[in-house]
């Protein structure tokens, strides 16, 4: 499929008008982006009329695949209806509260309340300012530090980069006071000569020592994803989350969990804490929530939390123009139907998942750039390995993943390079077939990245 515009008009045009993100702009501008014109399930079709199998579900959103008529169908229905008010001058509308009684009846039952954003990073900014409130109304408002890790992402607004530990970009725009990082569980990386288990509890005990050198009355939260995202896929040991869960109870101090990647099926349960069995006070949302199709997100309270913030915390100083937006209510209504009736997610547990995980174990168990696979459900990481029985990396494990990348491109199948580590999350809908194209075009992309490196 072809517009009427040529790509190069499209891309002088681009280049004179947009920054794009985490690229050199000038090397960009000197390439030409890739200019995407269509989507059906896990395809993608550029403007020249390339195909590309979606490996990535854009980023990690497009939970049920592009092209779905119901979605589009909720979405064009709001917008005759109503498409627009907002949450207030002490109003509501249907599409929000319906939108709420549904999620919160996916959620676990000690979820009570949501504070709708328009992205992940609003969700945790909101998450900053929501638990400081919180322990105000309590009478501690000296705890306000939260604690992230080094190399997790909550975001690239101010507030979420600085809960994130993504260095390069806290040299963009610098740090908001009251945050503080550990480690992160990267057992690949970091393990010495522990086992898994004891390498988890090593890890998670970090955040005991940060609390006690911070000092417990000055510690509100830990915030982290259940497995990092675009930090690499990395999967904790299974020691980890218990430990994690056992400090802040012990210290008092809120568990925040950030589901905007691992939310809405990802792992093959609804959100990623199932899988890994710990119950934070929070979650951030968005991505899977609309499966992308329209920007929402959301902040998801206890009702230890809600409870405290209702009853007793008089006025909430916060708003935002497009929180609950009944558009986008009602998409996120649609999906979120479609994920539970067409029974996507125990799919996703029981048959595509599993589908996924053997064929990428028995494809790249051998491969020589393989020296380790992580995953569950759909999203999996290859490490890449100059030694696999010793985990010796690459020295230049960054070029050679950003390499393959680009020749996954080339041979027409989008996965994404992160520090040394090639990553992957098709969308939940994925068939076996299309899991096999994945598979077949990323061994491809791999093979010749192994060949220009002499490694095959």
């Amino acid at each position: 499929m072809t517009t009427s515009r040529e790509t190069r008009d499209y891309q002088a045009a681009d280049a004179a008008h947009h920054i794009h993100a985490f690229v050199d702009q000038k090397a960009l501008n000197d390439e030409g982006p890739r200019v995407m014109v269509r989507g059906d399930r896990l395809h993608l079709w550029d403007n020249d009329g390339r195909r590309y199998l979606d490996g990535m579900s854009g980023l990690w959103c497009t939970n049920l695949g592009y092209g779905r008529k119901d979605l589009n169908a909720a979405a064009s229905r709001q917008l005759e209806q109503l498409p627009y008010y907002n949450m207030f001058f002490h109003t509501t509308h249907p599409q929000v509260i319906e939108l709420s009684e549904l999620l919160f009846s996916l959620l676990p039952g000690h979820y009570s309340h949501a504070i709708y954003t328009n992205s992940g990073s609003e969700a945790n900014e909101v998450l900053i300012r929501t638990v400081r409130r919180y322990w105000q109304v309590l009478g501690k408002p000296e705890k306000k530090i939260m604690i992230g890790r080094w190399n997790g992402y909550h975001g690239s607004t101010l507030a979420a980069t600085a809960l994130g530990g993504m260095k390069f970009m806290h040299e963009m725009g610098g740090m908001i006071p009251d945050i503080a990082h550990i480690d992160e569980p990267y057992f690949f990386a970091h393990e010495g000569n522990l086992t898994p288990a004891e390498f988890g509890l090593r890890a998670a005990r970090q955040l005991e020592a940060k609390i006690l050198e911070l000092g417990a009355d000055k510690v509100a939260g830990f915030i982290a994803e259940p497995f990092q995202g675009a930090g690499g896929m990395i999967f904790p040991p299974e020691s980890y989350w218990p430990e994690i869960q056992r400090i802040c109870r012990k210290y008092d101090v809120l568990l925040c969990a950030d589901e905007v990647i691992g939310g809405f099926g990802r792992t093959g349960e609804w959100f990623a804490h199932e899988y890994f069995g710990f119950e934070p006070d929070t979650l951030s949302i968005a991505k899977g929530l609309t499966s992308g199709y329209i920007p929402m997100g959301g902040l998801i309270l206890s009702k230890k939390m809600a409870d405290v913030l209702v009853e007793q915390g008089g006025v909430f100083a916060h708003g935002l123009t497009y929180s609950g937006h009944p558009v986008a209510a009602a998409v996120a209504i649609a999906n979120l139907k479609a994920l539970r009736d067409e029974g996507v997610v125990t799919r996703v547990k029981d048959d595509i998942g599993p589908y996924l995980q053997q064929c990428l174990r028995e494809v790249f168990g051998n491969h020589p750039l393989v020296g380790d696979i992580q995953g569950t459900g759909m999203v999996a990481a290859l490490q890449l390995a100059e030694d696999k029985a010793t985990r010796k990396r690459f020295a230049n494990e960054n070029d050679i993943a950003w390499r393959c990348r680009t020749i996954g491109f080339e041979e027409g199948v989008i996965i994404r390079s992160t520090l040394g580590r090639m990553i992957m999350a098709p969308a939940l809908i994925a068939s076996r077939e299309e899991i096999d194209e994945l598979v077949g075009k990323t061994l491809k992309a791999l093979d010749r990245t192994a060949q220009e490196y002499g490694r095959l």
